[in-house]
C-alpha cells in the first residue's frame, strides 16, 4: 500500500484507484464508463490541497491490507462533504452491489467524531450564555456538514425542561466544502473531454455538475435551512402522521435550534409488514405527491435529500422529515407539462407529449426527441403504465442521449425521485411509487369537483394542473384515443410480428 502516495498525480495513479475500489460503484451494464469514473475521481482527488490529500492517504496505508475496497471507498467518502453526499444519494441503489450499499449507507448518520468541547464553543460564541439551557453530554450524530448536539431549557413559569437539538456546522467544515466546490467546477469540463477520448457519449456534464454544485452549496446556508423548516411545519401542520421538527428561539444564521425528535432511521424499524408497506405509503404522499398535487398557484417544494438518515420513524410510528438545507422547486408551468406528458402518453398523442417534454427541457434533436417519444408510446402500447416512473426514464434517455437539456430543478426533482425510490424499495418493496401518485391525483381531481363550475373554461389553478378544457378534450378525444391504439398496435405488429409482409403493406 506504500505505492499509495507515489501513484498519486504519477503514473501509478491507477494503484489508489484500484486500492479504493472506484471501479465497484458501476454496475457491470455500464462497465464502459468504469475508465471514466476513475479518472473523475483521480481528478477530483489530485486537486485537493496537499494537507487533506496526506491526511486520507495516512488513513487509507493505516488499514488492515485486507480491508476490502468497499469499506476503503466509504471511509474516503467521509473525509469529503461533497463525496460524503454523493455517497448517501447511492446508498439505496439496487443497482449498486450490496456490499458497497453497505458501507454507503453508513454515511447516512455518522457517530460523532468532533470533540463536543469544539461545538459547545461554536454555540457559545454563536448565541453566547442562556440562562436554564444545558447542553448534553455527547452529541446525537453527525452528518455530511454538521453535527446535531441536543440541549435542554426551562420557559418562564415551566417546572419541567424542554428538549431540543443544536445543528452546528462542523470545525473548517465551510472551507473544505468552498473547495471541493470549485473543483467540480472544473470536473465538468474535464469529463465531456474525456468522453470524447474514451468513445462515450458526450453528456452535458458541465450543467448537471453546476446544478448539484449550486445545490450542495447551500447545505450550509442555515439561515436558509430555517427558512424551509418553518414552511415544511405549516405545509405538513394538517398531515397528522407526519412531523416536521419545530424552530426554537435559539436560531442563528450559522446555528438552527430546533425540537428534538426521537426515532430510528425508516430503514431500521422493526415494524410488522403492514406497518412497513404503510410507511412507505407516507414517505410518498408526503414527499412527492402532496407538494405535487398541492393546489398552489405559483410552485412545488420539494425534499431534496430525502436519504435515510434524514427520515426516522417516531415511536408513535409517525414519519419526521428532518434535515430541511435542500430543497427543490418545480414551477407551476413544469408540473403542467408533467401531467400533459402524462395525458398525452395515455391518449397516445405524440404531438402533445413531445411538446409538453419541449416546455421541461432545452431540445438540441427534435428527430431524436419525436424518436425517443414514439418508443415510449410503444412502451406504453404494450402494457407499461405511463406514470411518473415511464416519464422520468424518458428523460433520462433523452438527456443521456444528449437531445435534450433539463433545468436545474428538474435534474433535482429527478435524483430526489431516485434517492426516495431506493429507501422506499428498503422500506417495502411492494409499494409502487406510481400507485401513490396515481391515487393521490385522483383524490386531488374528487376534491376540484365543485370548484370547476365556477373556474374559467382555460384555467389550470387546481392541485391536478388540468383545465376544464383539458377534462373535456380528454373525454371528447377516447374514441379517437381507441382508434390510435388501435392503429399502432396493428403498425407495431406488422414491423415486429410479420417481417416477411413488410414490403406489401
Amino acid at each position: 500500500m506504500l505505492e499509495l502516495i507515489d501513484g498519486l498525480g504519477g503514473p501509478n495513479g491507477q494503484v489508489l484507484a484500484e486500492a479504493l475500489g472506484l471501479a465497484d460503484i458501476v454496475p457491470e451494464a455500464h462497465a464502459a464508463y468504469r475508465p471514466l469514473v476513475v479518472d473523475a475521481m483521480l481528478f477530483f482527488l489530485e486537486r485537493l490541497s496537499p494537507s487533506r490529500l496526506t491526511a486520507i492517504t495516512a488513513e487509507q496505508l493505516a488499514l488492515p491490507p485486507t480491508t476490502q475496497p468497499t469499506r476503503r471507498l466509504g471511509l474516503l467518502f467521509r473525509r469529503c462533504p461533497t463525496l460524503h453526499k454523493l455517497g448517501q444519494m447511492l446508498a439505496r441503489d439496487r443497482r449498486l452491489a450490496p456490499e458497497l450499499r453497505e458501507n454507503l449507507q453508513e454515511l447516512e448518520s455518522l457517530e460523532p467524531t468532533t470533540a463536543l468541547a469544539d461545538i459547545a464553543a461554536l454555540i457559545r460564541r454563536e448565541w453566547g450564555h442562556v440562562a436554564g439551557l444545558e447542553l448534553g453530554s455527547a452529541a446525537l450524530a453527525e452528518a455530511s456538514v454538521a453535527v446535531v448536539v441536543p440541549f435542554a431549557w426551562r420557559d418562564e413559569g415551566s417546572s419541567e425542561p424542554r428538549q431540543g437539538v443544536f445543528k452546528v456546522l462542523r470545525p473548517g467544515i465551510e472551507a473544505q466544502l468552498h473547495e471541493e466546490l470549485a473543483i467540480w467546477s472544473a470536473l465538468g469540463v474535464f469529463l465531456e473531454q474525456r468522453c470524447a477520448e474514451l468513445g462515450l457519449p458526450v453528456l452535458d456534464y458541465r450543467n448537471t455538475l453546476d446544478s448539484i454544485r449550486k445545490l450542495l452549496a447551500r447545505e450550509v446556508q442555515l439561515d436558509h435551512e430555517q427558512v424551509h423548516l418553518a414552511r415544511a411545519a405549516a405545509f405538513h401542520a394538517g398531515s397528522p402522521e407526519v412531523i416536521v421538527p419545530r424552530l426554537l428561539p435559539f436560531c442563528t444564521a450559522r446555528m438552527t435550534a430546533m425540537e428534538r425528535i426521537d426515532g430510528r432511521k425508516v430503514t431500521d424499524s422493526a415494524l410488522p409488514l403492514g406497518k412497513r408497506q404503510q410507511l412507505a405509503k407516507t414517505l410518498i404522499e408526503a414527499l412527492v405527491a402532496k407538494p405535487f398535487w398541492h393546489p398552489a398557484p405559483s410552485a412545488a417544494v420539494f425534499h431534496a435529500d430525502p436519504h435515510a438518515g434524514n427520515l426516522f420513524v417516531t415511536r408513535d410510528g409517525r414519519l419526521a422529515i428532518l434535515d430541511w438545507a435542500l430543497v427543490t422547486v418545480l414551477s407551476k408551468a413544469q408540473c403542467v407539462a408533467v401531467v400533459q406528458a402524462v395525458a398525452g402518453a395515455l391518449t397516445q398523442d405524440e404531438a402533445t407529449t413531445v411538446q409538453a417534454i419541449e416546455t421541461l427541457g432545452r431540445p438540441s434533436d427534435p428527430t431524436a426527441l419525436r424518436a425517443a417519444v414514439a418508443a415510449g408510446l410503444r412502451q406504453v402500447r404494450r402494457g407499461t403504465f405511463p406514470g411518473f416512473g415511464w416519464l422520468m426514464g424518458l428523460l433520462d434517455g433523452l438527456g443521456t442521449a444528449g437531445a435534450i437539456q433539463f433545468p436545474e430543478e428538474l435534474t433535482l426533482f429527478r435524483k430526489t425521485l431516485l434517492t426516495l425510490t431506493g429507501v422506499v424499495d428498503d422500506v417495502s418493496g411492494q409499494i409502487s411509487v406510481d400507485e401513490v401518485l396515481i391515487r393521490g391525483g385522483l383524490v386531488q381531481c374528487y376534491r376540484e369537483l365543485a370548484l370547476r363550475g365556477m373556474a374559467p373554461f382555460d384555467s389550470r389553478e387546481f392541485g391536478s394542473h388540468l383545465s376544464n378544457a383539458d377534462w373535456f378534450r380528454l373525454w371528447a378525444g377516447l374514441p379517437m384515443t381507441a382508434i390510435r391504439y388501435w392503429v399502432e398496435t396493428w403498425r407495431d405488429l406488422l414491423k415486429v410480428g410479420y417481417p416477411s409482409m413488410g414490403g406489401g403493406v
